[in-house]
């Protein structure tokens, strides 16, 4: 018997289970007990999904439905969840979210409002602005910037410059900058630990000027025998770093993206869409990996510039 025909022969209808399987789909296979009562499964319903094991309890109110096994990102929503109003995946388990850091932890870190105190989850209590958080497939969680700051508390100051290497590299960006965030939290644990960090990226190039870190491009383009672009000159509405008109090549120099807010990250890829759209290939270039290995960017600028135009 299938988890629908066993919960319909006791509910008499396919209504709530199918309504109940679209919420637990779009919440990574988890459900709260408040949720089920508002799709009118019902108190004695509820009960029932339990003891005929449709229902697998992971904390107090939040269920799995069909089976206890779920995916990492189950867990994670399951612990939001079990946060109630207000509840956001934080710290490491955020950074593991994001893709900036591992983290082995058992616990998941949820913080929240009011501090819920669950097995498996570790609290923590804050009531975060709104351009502190956001949603990422389908988790209430801090963004990247505030992640960044939380996890500046936690891991080692080794840890924390991976995390923001990573953050950098994933071109992660934040409706305020991260300088803006530790300028509104002045006192916050973590806060000499994240500024050194940033300052050390700072002395390796990852806020270079524009003009200097132009004038680094052309001595690549130089250096490695590539055709010399034109710089900053029209091309239609915009205004490229670089561009090679009869190859249909762009290259935008970007600055490091967790400095930079939202709507930039955003008008920029509208920008690459539009240029793509009229027929010219788009590459990203930080200073990063300008430096960090130019033979294998030149090799890779060779390819795009043979290629040509692409069809329209």
């Amino acid at each position: 018997m299938t988890v629908e025909s066993a919960i319909c022969s006791r509910s008499g209808s396919k209504t709530n289970f199918r309504a109940v399987a679209e919420l637990a789909t779009r919440q990574h296979g988890v459900v709260t007990r408040a949720q089920l009562l508002e799709l009118e499964v019902g108190y004695r319903g509820v009960d029932h999904w339990i003891a005929r094991r449709l229902l697998h309890p992971l904390h107090r109110g939040v269920y799995a439905l069909g089976h206890r096994k779920v995916t990492r990102e189950g867990v994670w929503m399951a612990a939001v969840l079990a946060g109630g109003p207000g509840a956001v995946l934080s710290h490491r388990s955020a950074g593991a979210l994001w893709g900036i850091r591992r983290s082995s932890s058992a616990a998941t870190d949820v913080t929240a409002p009011q501090l819920r105190r669950r097995a498996g989850i570790q609290s923590h209590r804050a009531v975060l602005p709104a351009d502190e958080v956001t949603v990422e497939n389908g988790i209430p969680v801090t963004n990247p910037a505030r992640t960044l700051f939380d996890l500046a508390a936690v891991i080692t100051s080794q840890q924390l410059r991976h995390a923001l290497n990573e953050a950098e590299i994933r071109r992660l960006a934040s409706p305020l900058p991260l300088d803006a965030l530790i300028a509104r939290h002045p006192r916050r644990k973590g806060i000499q630990a994240l500024t050194r960090a940033l300052e050390q990226q700072r002395q390796t190039g990852e806020t270079i000027t524009k003009s200097a870190f132009e004038q680094a491009f052309l001595d690549f383009i130089a250096e490695h025998d590539l055709p010399r672009p034109r710089m900053n000159e029209p091309l239609g509405p915009y205004e490229p770093d670089a561009v090679w008109p009869e190859a249909g090549l762009v290259v935008e120099l970007d600055s490091y993206g967790i400095h930079t807010t939202r709507e930039a990250f955003e008008s920029d890829r509208a920008r690459d869409r539009a240029l793509q759209a009229s027929g010219y290939r788009v590459v990203r270039i930080t200073w990063r990996q300008l430096t960090a290995n130019p033979e294998a960017l030149a090799a890779e600028l060779h390819k795009c510039l043979i290629a040509g135009p692409r069809p329209r």
